[in-house]
């Protein structure tokens, strides 16, 4: 069963400009690896502990570019997409 995944407006952004600069097929390999089980490894991930994102999970797309994610709900299965780009601040 996957989960369900929901977008921030931040994150939609963000995939326009992925779009541009040639990363979005990592981004949506990424987005199915974490819509199958956000918790696989690999790829590795640990959870953020940031005033701005506590319980959040970033994932690399690569060096620069980072695919941050909250788990919303367990019980329901929903993912909060909350970036695509750019490393978090």
């Amino acid at each position: 069963m996957t989960w369900a995944l929901f977008y921030t407006k931040q994150a939609n952004k963000d995939a326009k400009k992925l779009s541009q600069s040639g990363l979005k097929r990592k981004a949506q390999e990424l987005l199915k690896i974490i819509a199958g089980n956000p918790f696989q490894t690999p790829p590795p991930y640990e959870k953020l502990v940031s005033d701005l994102l506590g319980g959040a999970y970033p994932r690399e797309i690569n060096i620069q570019h980072k695919l941050i994610f909250q788990v919303a709900e367990e019980e329901d299965r929903t993912i909060k997409v909350l970036r695509m780009r750019s490393h978090y601040k």
